[in-house]
């Protein structure tokens, strides 16, 4: 069943049409007139679009002519330390963690893992609606605080949940006290910190660093993703916490 998604796409992706602004990059104005009919209507006028993509794509071209070292110079310093550090602070939040592991943490406390996980995925899709409505309305960086805040409480009432399930503390409301806190985590993930440190990497660096900045930065996510969610596996083989039975 997981497959058949990705079989779709798949299929979809002969279907889609190249973008303009890369058939202008590589010289072919016929397919990009024909890719802007596509996307833009056979009847549409696409003559001004397309001389407007052209003549940005030779700019761009012009401006963006540097090497890896620039990307060094005192002036980007700043600005490349915003984007890794903003990456960091998304993956080393615990989010792939348990975004990957939820129905796992659900099962050790005692909530149902197929209930539980039907309901997360129902819950992200409205919440990261939220995200998007928010962020030109709140702005970048107090939709992130909110987030992270978010993030950091919920986190810590998972971790009371699960002292309070070794003590043997209200073991009726814990189940579902855990799952509350996993579902206002993600949700408040899925809100800011989720998406909008890609935002704001697309924002920050110039166009003359933005291929080789954005690069990086992307290394640096998935690299650190990778990490947190296997640290997080032997974390939780090596915790003596045991799921109530």
């Amino acid at each position: 069943m997981c497959a058949l998604p990705c079989f779709i796409q798949v299929i979809g992706l002969f279907f889609v049409p190249e973008s303009p602004r890369w058939l202008a990059k590589v010289g072919t104005d016929k397919e990009l007139e024909n890719s802007l009919l596509r996307l833009r209507g056979r009847d549409a006028d696409i003559s001004r679009e397309a001389s407007e993509i052209l003549v940005m794509t030779k700019i761009v071209e012009n401006d963006s002519k540097s090497s890896f070292c620039d990307l060094f110079q005192r002036k980007y310093r700043y600005t490349l330390v915003v984007g890794i550090g903003l990456m960091l602070i998304q993956q080393f939040s615990g989010s792939s963690a348990v975004l990957s592991y939820a129905s796992t943490i659900l099962r050790k406390a005692g909530f149902s893992v197929t209930i539980g996980s039907t309901l997360l995925g129902l819950f992200m899709i409205p919440k990261a609606m939220i995200g998007v409505i928010l962020v030109d309305k709140w702005g970048r960086r107090p939709l992130l605080l909110t987030s992270v805040s978010g993030m950091c409480i919920t986190s810590m009432l998972i971790g009371v949940a699960f002292t309070l399930q070794k003590m043997q503390l209200l073991q009726e409301l814990t189940p579902v006290f855990t799952f509350i806190c996993v579902t206002l985590y993600i949700g408040t993930f899925a809100i800011g910190l989720g998406g909008l440190p890609w935002v704001i990497m697309s924002e920050i660096f110039p166009m003359n660093i933005k291929v080789t900045a954005g690069s990086i930065v992307t290394l640096v996510s998935w690299s650190s993703s990778s990490i947190v969610t296997y640290a997080f596996n032997f974390l939780l083989e090596w915790s003596t916490q045991e799921s109530p039975k």
